[in-house]
């Protein structure tokens, strides 16, 4: 291997925490078993920070998604540590998990803090709310230890929920936002950032390796960067607006026709989100291209045609990026589905794409908090 063995707590330079994650049943099956097959995207601009850790034990867990895989990891909150299972979440920046007060059916599936049980939590009386377009939480803001493997952030502020509305399905108790800093929740300062005021962390980094394999290899990795993951060079993209993993994207393309993005556009690369999520217009053009028929919310293609379809082709910093039929349809249960989504804009946004688990088990990402810039390498 050519990444330095992870040291516990001690601030080292070229220390490298890797963390595992899992795949698990996909969240398309489980929406659609239980009716709630409905886009899960936040109202809120999405927003991201730098997150790296220190920790040397190896733990596979899932990711969040609209309707594909999620990518969960395991951290303790409390003293003595209460474990949850939460979205390691580029697109946000709070950590927040259910309460033991709450009321909602979401809070009794899922495991609930109980604040009582730690001899750490410091409790306040500040509220927070969050909206998403097919959901909502609100509650209070605590502090407590948070561990993730053996990083440790004291006195961490975060959300404990008492209403949740939309999560009922979804397999996973909390998220904890890797973005930048923003002012979701008033004084929340984000677990990354905390990690690095404390010490705790040296290199402002991290990265995400989504196997498309079936085993559970994939990991996220904070605090540098392990060259096994991925083959050549990276190659780096200046992030567009500093505050969010936003960055230019100069084109997208089948059989070298340029199909969208078509004077250059934005896209966010999101960890929790599986899809490819774009405008209603250039995504409407490309599920044309791919021969996809309506089916309620979403898109059928013909499975023999998996075969013969062209790829697309994402140009961002003058490199191509090519995402294949393989990649862009899903089988499940027999049909297979485009995983080209419709996002909503807002009023006079410009063009601005999501670039989910799709695109990123193919390309191993590194977010460079330090350097405000985002690295990309095909995967391994």
């Amino acid at each position: 291997m050519k990444w330095l063995g992870l040291l516990g707590l001690v601030t080292l330079s070229e220390c490298i925490v890797i963390i595992p994650l899992t795949q698990m049943k996909t969240m398309r099956e489980t929406l659609r078993e239980r009716n709630l097959l409905t886009d899960f995207s936040e109202e809120h601009p999405y927003s991201l920070s730098q997150n790296a850790t220190n920790d040397q034990n190896i733990i596979y867990h899932p990711v969040r998604n609209y309707k594909d895989l999620v990518c969960i990891g395991s951290i303790n909150i409390g003293t003595p540590p209460q474990e949850f299972q939460v979205l390691f979440d580029t697109g946000s920046s709070s950590l927040w998990v259910p309460s033991i007060y709450c009321q909602s059916p979401s809070c009794y599936k899922h495991k609930s803090f109980i604040p009582q049980n730690s001899s750490t939590f410091q409790v306040t009386n500040q509220i927070f709310n969050i909206k998403y377009s097919s959901g909502m939480i609100n509650g209070y803001l605590g502090y407590d230890t948070v561990r993730i493997g053996k990083l440790v952030s004291v006195a961490q502020p975060f959300g404990l929920s008492l209403k949740e509305f939309g999560f009922e399905a979804l397999p996973f108790d909390g998220i904890l936002g890797l973005g930048y800093p923003r002012p979701t929740v008033v004084g929340a300062t984000p677990v990354f950032d905390n990690l690095r005021k404390q010490g705790v962390i040296s290199e402002p980094v991290f990265a995400f390796y989504l196997s498309s394999q079936q085993e559970n290899r994939s990991v996220v990795m904070f605090g540098g960067v392990d060259r096994a993951y991925y083959k050549g060079e990276l190659n780096w993209v200046p992030v567009s607006q500093v505050g969010m993993w936003l960055i230019n994207m100069d084109s997208i393309s089948v059989n070298r026709t340029v199909v969208a993005c078509k004077r250059g556009c934005q896209a966010l690369l999101d960890t929790g989100t599986s899809l490819l999520l774009g405008p209603r217009g250039p995504v409407s053009k490309i599920q044309n291209l791919i021969h996809a028929r309506p089916f309620g919310h979403e898109h059928l293609v013909s499975c023999q045609t998996i075969g013969t379809l062209p790829p697309v082709v994402f140009t961002i910093n003058g490199i191509d990026y090519p995402v294949p039929a393989q990649a862009y349809i899903q089988s499940l249960s027999g049909r297979c589905f485009s995983n080209f989504l419709v996002r909503r804009q807002r009023v006079n946004e410009s063009e601005t794409w999501i670039l989910g688990d799709v695109f990123l088990r193919l390309y191993f990402s590194v977010f460079d908090r330090g350097n405000n810039r985002i690295g990309l390498a095909p995967a391994v």
